[in-house]
Formats: structure tokens, C-alpha cells, sequence
């Protein structure tokens, strides 16, 4: 007699439990995925507008001037450009009111650029966390599958007298699946995780270290007369 080993055969004919373990797996990887190409996107963007950003910010173009290009109406800022226009906002503010002494205005403008900086490493950083859920549970998930679908198939084996490869090789392999499934879910997620989080803390560096430079110049522009 022979047996039908495909996959799809495999998985139709699994117990219901191993069958709700692949399922789980199956969304976690399609999520997963979703988010890969997602942060991906997001990061690449980021990194470009910082690139061209920091092109026109050490250009000689004068502070006033990149803001008003930046608030301009039909242009919608993003990431390092929030950033900058947080702080040169706040210490506009803060040096037009004409009470405020140099080191407070520009201690106020620090502070507006560390908020906006954070809310956008908060933006940035969003779904990560479930990656780095999925790389390291998935491959327990998956074989608590595999162990149901083993003891289901010795189990079922209890009644008979003489037991052969034949009877027992459907049942492992159709377990074995669920293994592989949480392999499958989890080695993309750890890669794309790591990935993302070196890209992330390289955008980050450049993020402060842009918010220390601006502030030298703030302090050297608040002590001009």
C-alpha cells in the first residue's frame, strides 16, 4: 500500500491540535513578513531623508530660512526634519518672548528636540517586539506540535499487535511538518529583527548626534547680539 507523503495530505490529515499549531505559525510568519517589509521601508526612508536633511542643513543655508522651507505648505516633514523644526521652533519661541536668558532658551529648544526625537524612535520601533516574539517562541510552538502528533501516533499504535514503519512514518512526518513551520517562522524573524534593530540604533546615533550639534549652534546664535 502506499502512502501519500505530500504536504498537503500531511497537514489535511493531521490531529486538530497540530493542525491549530500550524495555523498559529502560518499567521505569525504572514505577520511577520508584513512587518519585515514594513520596517524595512520605513528605515530606508528615514535614512534618506536624514541623508539629504544633513545636505542641506550643513550647507551654509541660513537656520531661518531651512525652517521656512520646511514649514512650507505643501511640504510634509518627516523623522530628523521634526526634529530640527521642534527645536528651532521652541527657540524661536523662547528668544522672541525677550525675558528668557541664552542657556534657558537653549536648554528649552534640547528638550523639544529629545521629545520629538523619541516620539519618532517610538514610531520607528513599533511591531519589533513582535518580531523578536515570533524568532524565539516560534520554534518552541512548533514543537509542542511535533510532540502532540508523535504521542497521537504511538498512541494510536496501542492496540495493534505488531507495529510497522509503515503505520508509524505517516504520523512523524505529518508532526515533523509542524517543526519545520516554526523554523520557517522563526529564522526570518531573528534575521529581519537583528537587521532592523542595527539599521534602527545607526539612525538613532545620527539622530543625537545631530540634536548635539544643533545645540552648539543654538548656544553660539543665543549669545549673538
Amino acid at each position: 500500500m502506499n502512502t501519500d507523503f505530500s504536504i498537503f495530505h500531511l497537514v489535511t490529515e493531521a490531529s486538530f491540535v497540530v493542525q491549530f499549531v500550524m495555523l498559529i505559525l502560518l499567521a505569525a510568519s504572514l505577520t511577520s513578513w508584513t512587518f519585515i517589509f514594513v520596517k524595512t521601508k520605513e528605515l530606508s526612508r528615514a535614512l534618506e531623508i536624514t541623508d539629504e536633511f544633513e545636505d542641506q542643513f550643513w550647507s551654509g543655508i541660513a537656520l531661518a530660512e531651512l525652517y521656512r522651507k520646511l514649514t512650507a505648505n505643501n511640504f510634509q516633514p518627516e523623522g530628523i526634519e521634526k526634529i530640527f523644526l521642534a527645536g528651532y521652533k521652541e527657540f524661536s519661541r523662547m528668544r522672541q518672548s525677550g525675558t528668557v536668558e541664552p542657556i534657558v532658551q537653549v536648554e528649552s529648544a534640547q528638550r523639544a528636540m529629545r521629545i520629538e526625537l523619541n516620539r519618532e524612535l517610538d514610531r520607528l520601533d513599533e511591531h519589533l517586539p513582535f518580531l523578536a516574539t515570533v524568532g524565539s517562541t516560534s520554534p518552541y510552538v512548533g514543537l509542542f506540535g511535533t510532540v502532540w502528533g508523535i504521542m497521537n501516533s504511538f498512541m494510536s499504535l496501542g492496540n495493534l499487535k505488531q507495529a510497522t514503519l509503515q503505520l508509524v512514518a505517516p504520523g512523524i512526518a505529518e508532526a515533523l511538518i509542524a517543526t519545520a513551520m516554526g523554523l520557517f517562522a522563526a529564522i526570518p524573524a531573528v534575521v529581519s529583527y537583528n537587521r532592523v534593530s542595527t539599521r534602527l540604533d545607526k539612525l538613532t546615533g545620527r539622530y543625537e548626534l545631530f540634536v548635539e550639534e544643533f545645540v552648539v549652534l543654538l548656544q553660539r546664535q543665543a549669545h549673538s547680539k
